[in-house]
């Protein structure tokens, strides 16, 4: 059997358009921290795009005077007068660039601040939805794609745009007849331009998706080297990478081909008025009606519109894959955060938790996980959850921490809401050990210290780490609790890194402990060890365990099974054993596998 994975459907979602203007002028809000540089750059622009019409108004007299009339004055005034205009064209056109190439840094910079920050903000729910991939590609393409339309697409445009406005000025002033012919393909640019933009934010929109899957592929990759290895995977993994390679590549070409096409139109547009206006102004150079230097200074002020009209059309594609770029990133900084309407504070709890008839499931029209559910659970009292997979635990149990919200039903820590808290106040008195445990490329104490917000000396991440019988390792280590662990820890076994996650709950001492399959990682002998520090973590708080080793979970104060989103048995391991229900078929299970 044979199956191929569409590598465009990585979790992108739809975003929807917004007007050009719009866009741009919420792009110029970021700018406002910064105005008066901006002022300066805008300054800078606007004085060199002033020089370009003085370059062909020089020249009239430098020919006339100099030339035909042999005027001393003119022949030694106009050279220095032209050397002085390039002077001072070059000195504005670099403080215009460098400042606004300055302000475009300051606002990537800001912009990726700002989509940081959002990030840690948005809702589980939201990173269920959207792949790792597709968010890294706005941090970094996207807003790269950002800093071009704010820098060299507004530097051109204001400049470029200056420069024709002022030729076209200085050509009717010479001779607003011939000029006029010009003006007559105003109007096919502009038709130019709007199909062409339309097209080009169109592929734009694309592209940036695809760049998303393309991020999600090298991620994944990355992420599980060992499985694709172990498993023969690569040739797969190149396919799939060759496919969304390609495919970028195709929609790169699409907008090459798209922005290129309209440069030649608008410059054959530009030369047929070109021809005829040297055709008219020969015309009236026979019957004496222009002079030498108005016919050459008109003629090169047309010349010389044509670069800055060749870089207007270019322009359009940056600006418009700028505007595509700032489309997906205004979307995702318009994401709510998860919602935190809590007012009420309670210091730290005494542990009491109570569900009431909580049901929920993770989407709109999907399957219901929880029916209402109903448990009480007293201060210091540790609950074991156990169950066949699918039966809840874990989604009970990040309903806790408000990871998600219940479709219905109340969750209650001592006798108060939890919707009605903080989520700050909520989840300070609340400290997580997973399976999947996550640990950052930075020191041992640093990873230990998480868990109280590093204001913690470093005696007691010592006892912390003693308690989780993590300094047994640690000790080792060439540089101790100064080591750097690497990604995620991958430099320290399975057994270690779990020991460490410990240590950081330790250390954090809120009262209510959620673990969920903690010592899944252990081999017999670090379960042991690990299993002796987690009963020193529970002593004297409310501890939660979802476990499938039910050996692990004997000692607990209560054991509730639970079953498609519902409790079946609630009792003791000995209670539960004489049940013969549930909890006896899955013991019997482990004890015969």
């Amino acid at each position: 059997m044979s199956f191929r994975v569409h590598p465009t459907c990585f979790g992108s979602v739809y975003i929807p358009t917004m007007n050009g203007k719009a866009l741009y002028l919420r792009l110029l809000r970021y700018v406002r921290p910064y105005t008066r540089v901006f002022v300066v750059s805008i300054l800078g622009t606007i004085a060199a795009a002033a020089t370009e019409p003085l370059i062909p108004a020089l020249i009239q007299p430098l020919l006339d005077g100099s030339f035909v009339a042999k005027d001393p004055h003119s022949i030694r005034v106009m050279p220095l007068l032209l050397v002085a205009v390039f002077i001072v064209r070059g000195i504005t056109s670099f403080i215009g660039t460098l400042t606004m190439s300055w302000i475009a840094h300051r606002i990537v910079t800001d912009l990726r601040d700002a989509l940081f920050a959002r990030l840690l903000e948005l809702p589980t729910r939201y990173f269920d939805d959207h792949s790792a991939g597709n968010l890294l590609s706005r941090l970094t393409y996207d807003v790269s794609q950002v800093m071009t339309a704010t820098t060299q697409a507004l530097v051109t445009l204001i400049k470029d745009g200056l420069s024709v406005i002022g030729l076209l000025g200085w050509m009717l002033y010479l001779n607003w007849r011939l000029s006029l012919l010009v003006l007559l393909i105003t109007p096919g640019i502009a038709i130019i331009m709007r199909l062409v933009s339309q097209r080009l934010r169109r592929l734009s929109r694309e592209l940036q998706e695809l760049m998303g899957d393309l991020t999600h592929v090298i991620d994944e990759a990355l992420q599980g080297h060992k499985v694709i290895k172990v498993f023969g995977g690569q040739d797969y993994e190149r396919e799939r990478f060759r496919r969304v390679n390609n495919r970028v590549r195709q929609f790169n070409l699409k907008l090459a081909a798209v922005s290129e096409a309209s440069g030649p139109l608008v410059q054959l547009l530009t030369i047929i008025a070109l021809g005829a206006v040297i055709y008219f102004a020969s015309l009236q150079s026979a019957a004496d009606q222009i002079t030498v230097g108005g016919f050459v200074s008109l003629f090169g002020a047309m010349i010389m519109l044509l670069a800055p009209i060749k870089r207007l059309t270019k322009v359009n594609e940056q600006l418009q894959r700028g505007l595509a770029a700032a489309e997906t990133i205004f979307a995702l900084l318009d994401e709510p955060p998860e919602p935190d309407q809590g007012t009420r504070t309670i210091g730290r709890a005494h542990g009491q938790v109570r569900f009431h008839q909580i049901s929920h499931r993770y989407q709109e029209d999907g399957i219901g996980v929880l029916h209402q559910l109903e448990l009480d659970v007293r201060p210091g009292e540790t609950i074991a959850l156990v169950g066949p997979s699918g039966s809840g635990k874990t989604t009970l149990m990040s309903l806790l921490p408000r990871f998600y919200e219940p479709e219905s039903g109340d969750i209650l820590l001592d006798g108060v809401p939890i919707r009605e808290l903080r989520l700050v106040e909520l989840r300070a008195n609340i400290a997580y050990v997973s399976q999947d445990i996550v640990l950052f490329n930075d020191t041992i104490a640093a990873n230990i210290a998480y868990g109280a917000g590093f204001q913690v000396a470093e005696d007691d991440i010592v006892r912390a780490a003693e308690s989780a019988h993590a300094m047994e390792f640690i000790r080792d280590l060439p540089q101790g609790l100064h080591t750097l662990i690497g990604e995620n820890g991958t430099r320290l076994s399975g057994g270690q890194r779990q020991r460490l996650a410990i240590a950081r709950a330790l250390l954090k001492d809120a009262p209510i402990l959620i673990l969920d399959e903690a010592t899944s990682a252990l081999d017999t002998q670090s379960e042991r060890k690990v299993q002796q520090a987690l009963d020193t973590l529970r002593r004297g708080r409310t501890a939660f365990i979802i476990a499938h080793r039910l050996s692990t979970i004997e000692s607990a104060d209560r054991i509730v099974v639970l079953d498609r989103g519902c409790i079946v048995e609630i009792g003791t391991h000995n209670e539960l054993l004489a049940l013969g229900g549930l909890y006896t078929n899955l013991y019997q299970m482990q004890i015969n596998s």
